[in-house]
């Protein structure tokens, strides 16, 4: 059963990505774009929206930092000047291993403000214009890392749990207003962001794949869309164990 309304069809539909300029974003980006969306893709790199906009002609490109709040909001209301988005997902994200052996209080607040205080300035911005229009969705791209604590992520899970809490918190106050809600947590993903793990990555996927995954989740109307399943599901599983279980199997599976 769907938990939101399934999409159909793309053509014609706006769609804005924000954190598009490479990655699961740009790809996502790519393939609704081959599908008919009118779609607006931003991100601080503007010189790497432009090289989309170029490759996909009839997109748009609108450059921002979501860390900005004043900046997010104009972005916002610019958007919105022009009509009714249909979907916006936030697919922005920072992440770089860490323990508690070695803190970096500098990054560690940076992926508090990249991964979750940009979607709070999305959010006060986006969400009064969606209610009033009565359709949309609202889709957060967390990740499996966000399931339960896992070693090397530190700052990167908590900033991605609170995503999973806030997107069922969202769920629960905007499907009976007519707007849908998702949560995305992909597993590895060939991405600049893995790029510098230094650790083996189970079921790593193509950012390609992991657009089709996506986009094939808000096709069926789901509410978690997580990938690789194999994996994806295991982590999910974990979720049940206890904690002495929990924290025996992890160590014993990642060596640390």
């Amino acid at each position: 059963m769907s938990l939101n309304p399934r999409i159909d069809r793309w053509q014609g539909r706006r769609v804005w990505l924000i954190g598009a300029s490479s990655g699961i974003g740009r790809a996502t980006a790519s393939l609704l774009h081959g599908r008919g969306a009118r779609v607006i893709v931003s991100a601080r790199q503007a010189a790497a929206l432009d090289d989309f906009v170029a490759a996909h002609p009839g997109s748009q490109a609108l450059a921002l930092d979501i860390t900005d709040r004043a900046a997010l909001q104009q972005a916002t209301d610019q958007l919105l000047a022009a009509g009714p988005l249909d979907l916006v997902c936030y697919l922005a994200g920072h992440y770089r291993p860490m323990r508690a052996m070695d803190i970096d209080l500098d990054d560690a607040l940076r992926h508090q403000q990249v991964n979750l205080t940009g979607v709070w300035h999305l959010l006060a911005a986006l969400l009064p214009a969606l209610l009033a229009q009565g359709h949309g969705h609202v889709s957060l791209v967390s990740s499996v890392a966000g399931f339960r604590g896992l070693p090397r992520s530190l700052a990167y899970g908590p900033t991605k749990a609170a995503l999973i809490n806030l997107a069922e918190s969202l769920y629960l106050d905007l499907q009976p207003r007519g707007l849908g809600v998702s949560v995305i947590t992909p597993g590895f993903v060939a991405t600049p962001l893995t790029a510098g793990n230094d650790f083996p990555m189970p079921a790593l996927l193509t950012p390609e794949q992991a657009a089709a995954e996506i986009v094939r989740g808000w096709e069926r109307g789901q509410f978690m869309i997580h990938f690789p399943k194999r994996f994806s599901r295991f982590l999910l599983l974990l979720r049940l164990l206890p904690y002495r279980a929990y924290f025996a199997l992890v160590r014993r599976l990642t060596g640390l």
